[in-house]
């Protein structure tokens, strides 16, 4: 998708608790083996232990509305993603988030697109902001996006819950306003997004539909569900999905905006914050086969924040200033179901983003 206007992103925030959950400890604990926590090669990973997912949501908005140096008020909408559970049974936290920051007018939305969620949710708000203004006023339309994840006992254990991957505590916001303005920091140019739904069963394995969260098991385990579909379908068929949407995505967000794989303006392709060796064997080999962009992991002291990877890289390209004026970057997010994205961005200049 390219934008029917311009798409400024005026500013990107990440925040995260300070207490850790070290690797090493869990090892020494026997939570963790050695073996999976040399092939993750996370350190350590942020705990959240007394705030809730919506809570942190909020503190990254109101960072993000400070470094752009906006009120919510401007807001015509908010996209929360997430991929774990909020704190509520039933209930709404993209309404909570927007009364917490006083976005009023802003219309409140909800995108349960697992860990891809921040992506996709970047990618419907710009469509969203891109629609012609029909007041007359010729105004500026403002749009955030925030995520929230809390990987937290005991419903869910951060290092062992998955394959590959181990799970930080963190949320972000990005604000983005059509058309683009000359204090934004990155332009959005294109965004693309495929899907191979075939694969939705890898998260629900042999297990029956449940009445209630966690009646199979105490804790999330997609060790399980994944073990399942491998003895049923074995692995040749994801990873050969895998690559395919890799590329697709890649060719059709660089088509879209114009931009050849091999442009020396195209100076990163920044990875989800998922595990080296899921890295090394999935993600790496693919992209250096699409793009001469330096590949670049910001996750290493994070792990995977739910569905704010993508969020996350976007303020760590904007807050270590690494992209100069015309340079641009690939962002990419993934997620059960499955589905790839990859957002295109170019830097305009503007004052960085915390």
């Amino acid at each position: 998708m390219k934008p029917a206007g311009s798409i400024g992103i005026a500013s990107a925030s990440m925040w995260l608790p300070e207490e850790r959950s070290r690797s090493a400890e869990e090892v020494e604990s026997r939570r963790l083996r050695a073996r999976d926590a040399r092939s993750l090669e996370h350190e350590a990973l942020p705990v959240a232990r007394n705030i809730a997912a919506p809570e942190m949501a909020v503190l990254a908005a109101r960072e993000a509305l400070e470094a752009a140096g906006t009120g919510a008020g401007r807001l015509d909408a908010l996209c929360h993603a997430w991929m774990y559970y909020q704190g509520h049974d039933l209930w709404s936290p993209a309404h909570y988030i927007a009364h917490e920051i006083r976005a009023h007018r802003a219309v409140p939305f909800g995108i349960q697109q697992v860990c891809n969620g921040g992506a996709a949710a970047v990618e419907l708000m710009a469509a969203y902001l891109a629609t012609p203004d029909v007041s007359g006023l010729g105004r500026s339309k403002w749009g955030m996006v925030t995520t929230a994840d809390r990987f937290i006992e005991p419903g869910f254990a951060r290092w062992t819950s998955d394959y590959g991957v181990a799970y930080g505590d963190g949320s972000t916001a990005v604000l983005l306003r059509s058309p683009a303005g000359p204090g934004d920091r990155l332009r959005l140019l294109a965004a693309a997004t495929v899907a191979a739904p075939e694969l939705e069963s890898m998260h629900r394995g042999a297990d029956p539909f449940a009445p209630a969260p966690r009646t199979h098991r105490e804790k999330v385990d997609m060790r399980a569900t994944k073990r399942a579909y491998l003895h049923e379908r074995g692995d040749q068929r994801f990873s050969e999905v895998n690559e395919r949407s890799i590329h697709a995505v890649t060719d059709t967000v660089l088509r879209d905006a114009g931009v050849g794989p091999h442009d020396p303006r195209l100076r990163y392709a920044v990875l989800p914050r998922f595990g080296m060796k899921l890295l090394n064997e999935n993600w790496i080999p693919v992209l250096s086969e699409c793009v001469s962009a330096k590949i670049e992991n910001f996750g290493q002291d994070t792990g995977h924040l739910g569905a704010g990877d993508a969020l996350a890289n976007l303020a760590d390209l904007m807050k270590a200033d690494l992209l100069a004026p015309g340079e641009m970057a690939l962002v990419f997010s993934a997620g059960a179901g499955f589905t790839w994205s990859c957002l295109l961005v170019e830097a305009v200049g503007g004052p960085a983003a915390r």
